[in-house]
């Protein structure tokens, strides 16, 4: 598991206190026919940590089985229901203009890999991919591998997670989630019989790898915390009981992960934490040899290698913040023999680094914006691919080959829809794969996109990136909304959505601002938007806010801000802070209840993410959390329109988390501002599992935004 967002909740033991009057639960018939909002009942229970006595009153939502909660959460869908039915006919529009851009029967650019070509497509009215592959050329007649729209049947979620080919391309190894708790269930397809293997491993994590035989797995699992903790290897044909444990991570601040170098000469065993990683190799056709360590762990040291021929080029922050990259002979490749290709650079931080045969590719993050490095390992030739625009998105394109000049990425930006190219790496020259089709005349030109920078309170400078309609552009006068995350080092770039055309077509302004906690502007960025520095990263949110409408890009009176997840976290802070500065805000399954969440190292997950947020255990930490987690600075304030989204089975935030803080809201909140939640019943950390369920639940949020706006045409 990289370094990235995988979050889960709280639990903690507390007394009830007595004498507690309980309000009455609407229920969801009753939602329907009135405006008066559910109200959740009240039992307070106590926390002393530090002996600073703290009082949850909504701790009870936590219990996913109690027909109370059920009936609580299913009255708050009926309200929200009825509060936004007379957006149905705004919502059924904005559904048909974004299913009206979809090419819905399409396919991916296939990619090689051995002697077939693999990719995957969509037909009109389905939900689901359908993925298929080409023997010897893309001429030849397509086999069906796997489909998802047959195997998701009887299911309301439905998810694939890991696909691995059997090095000999004869069998296919998946796992499957069907219930959006991100534990799955690992099957191997004989793709001459069509007919599945009797080897079915369930409560698997995402780790999955073949080794070079072609008959054993390498798969991991995660303890009752869900840390994946466990390396076992599968022999075909064996139970699983049989099934060896090649490695216990005992620790919780870590997690264990598997892959294979592009080489296809090495597996790798990544154990790692936010600050630290070790890694241990095994040669590939040797599945039942040991995993040897590259360099022992040593504490906030991080290391990440890739494979060429006779060395590693290793990927590490051993010599400073941003990354440098190393290389070391195969036979001895401890530190002590780590040799500099591309040193520590105070400016430029170095995001990941991919052996090829002859090239060495490397990513890099200058000015917030990524840059992709192609160094010649035989003929010392060293450049840049050139972009046409100033703010871009890039990311990695299926590379599966080893012995080729080629290497594929995708390039997107906020005007530009999602480009697939091939890049000659001798030849410096791109060749344009597909550019995705925005059916109904999409029009570039239309639309603007820029890049700017707002001053922070202590001066640092934010990259803000925004996009809107030209002609609908008037300054001051346009609805503004804006994006924030600020997490796990994750950079947010300008990236393309065809959905979003709906809210630019209407005159909106959307911008994204690349706050600290993030890691656009490299390691350093990242760390001052986290643990004792993470109030950073809500203050500089608000002063792009600021700078947003001191320019003219937003009306002050239709200002809105949207985050998911780590980002909803980042949403509950600031509203608490500077809740006049907006007229809306919309927060996806948000991290809210920071502090109880963080309380508790049972919860899945929460230990490991200490280095994110900080351990609640270390009184200085605990205090800081306190003055901004959501849930706990809820107060008597005049909130912006809010509407706060949850599902019943996410795996990362869990559903108690936008519950418990729609609660609060609703009982400490003044002024006449609506207040909705939307519980999904199923489907995980990202909502529903069908594209036009998701389109769907889009077009739900796009219709309370320019609801509240006041947009309606």
């Amino acid at each position: 598991m990289s370094r990235g967002e995988r979050r889960v909740t709280f639990s903690f033991c507390v007394a009830a206190l007595a004498g507690i009057a309980l309000c009455t639960i609407v229920c969801a018939e009753e939602a329907l026919a009135v405006t008066a909002p559910p109200v959740a009942k009240v039992v307070p229970v106590a926390d002393t940590t530090h002996g600073d006595v703290r009082v949850d009153d909504y701790e009870w939502l936590r219990n996913r089985e109690d027909p109370e909660v059920i009936a609580y959460l299913e009255a708050e869908n009926a309200y929200t229901d009825a509060m936004m039915k007379h957006t149905e006919a705004l919502r059924e529009t904005l559904y048909r203009e974004m299913i009206g851009r979809l090419k819905e029967t399409d396919l991916t650019v296939p990619y090689r890999k051995g002697d077939y070509y693999y990719y995957r497509r969509t037909e009109e009215g389905k939900q689901y991919r359908i993925f298929c592959r080409k023997a010897g050329s893309l001429d030849a007649d397509e086999e069906i591998l796997l489909d998802e729209n047959e195997l998701a049947v009887g299911h309301d979620y439905f998810d694939v997670g890991s696909i691995r080919m059997s090095p000999n391309h004869l069998m296919m190894a998946y796992c499957v989630d069907t219930t959006g708790l991100e534990t799955f269930t690992l099957y191997i397809k004989d793709l001459v019989t069509g007919q599945l293997l009797p080897d079915v491993i369930e409560d698997m994590d995402y780790s999955l790898e073949w080794a070079n035989d072609n008959q054993t797995i390498f798969y991991t699992t995660t303890d009752e915390a869900e840390r994946p903790d466990k390396l076992w290897r599968h022999t075909l044909g064996t139970s699983r009981e049989e099934d060896v444990l090649i490695h216990h991570e005992p620790d919780e601040l870590y997690w264990v992960g598997c892959d294979k170098t592009r080489s296809e000469e090495f597996l790798v065993l990544t154990i790692g934490r936010q600050t630290e990683s070790e890694q241990w190799v095994l040669c590939a056709d040797d599945p039942l040899g040991d995993f040897e360590v590259v360099e022992p762990r040593t504490p906030d040291v991080e290391y990440y290698l890739s494979h060429r021929e006779d060395d590693f080029y290793i990927r590490t922050n051993a010599g400073g913040k941003n990354f440098e990259v190393v290389k070391a002979p195969v036979e001895n490749p401890s530190r002590e023999n780590w040799e500099a290709v591309i040193p520590h650079r105070e400016d430029v931080k170095v995001e990941d680094i991919s052996c090829f045969k002859e090239h060495l590719v490397i990513s890099e993050r200058d000015m917030g914006l990524r840059r992709l490095r192609i160094i010649g390992l035989v003929n010392g030739n060293d450049h840049y691919v050139e972009f046409p625009e100033p703010a871009y998105a890039v990311y990695g394109g299926n590379n599966e080959m080893y012995d080729t000049d080629l290497v594929r990425f995708s390039y997107a930006s906020f005007v530009t829809p999602s480009s697939v190219y091939d890049y000659d790496m001798n030849a410096r020259e791109l060749e344009l794969l597909k550019q995705d089709e925005i059916l109904g005349g999409y029009d570039p030109a239309l639309y603007a996109s820029e890049r700017l920078y707002a001053t922070a309170a202590d001066s640092t400078k934010v990259p803000v990136s925004l996009v809107y309609r030209r002609d609908t552009f008037e300054p001051g006068a346009n609805p503004l909304v804006v994006m924030g995350y600020g997490a796990y080092g994750a950079s947010m770039d300008p990236w393309f959505s065809l959905s979003r055309l709906s809210l630019l077509d209407r005159g909106v302004v959307y911008a994204v601002a690349s706050v600290r906690g993030g890691g656009e502007m490299g390691e350093e960025w990242y760390d001052d938007g986290r643990v004792l520095n993470k109030m950073n990263t809500f203050t500089d949110f608000i002063s792009c806010v600021e700078h947003l409408v001191q320019e003219g890009y937003g009306d002050p009176e239709r200002v809105g801000m949207w985050g998911g997840s780590a980002g909803g976290l980042l949403i509950g802070a600031v509203v608490n802070m500077r809740p006049e500065l907006f007229a809306l805000a919309i927060a996806n399954v948000p991290f809210v209840d920071a502090l109880n969440t963080m309380l508790d190292a049972s919860i899945p997950l929460t230990a490991h993410e200490y280095d994110e947020w900080g351990d609640p255990n270390i009184p200085e930490e605990y205090a800081y959390m306190k003055t901004y987690s959501p849930y706990d600075n809820v107060g008597p304030y005049e909130y912006p329109d809010m509407l706060i989204s949850g599902n019943l089975y996410d795996a990362r935030v869990q559903y108690w988390e936008p519950a418990k803080w729609t609660a609060k809201l609703r009982a400490n909140k003044v002024g006449d501002g609506v207040l909705l939640m939307q519980m999904t019943m199923e489907g995980g950390h990202g909502g529903y599992s069908g594209r036009y369920d998701r389109y769907r639940e889009t077009a739900f949020k796009y219709a309370f935004v320019l609801d509240r706006f006041g947009v309606t045409d």
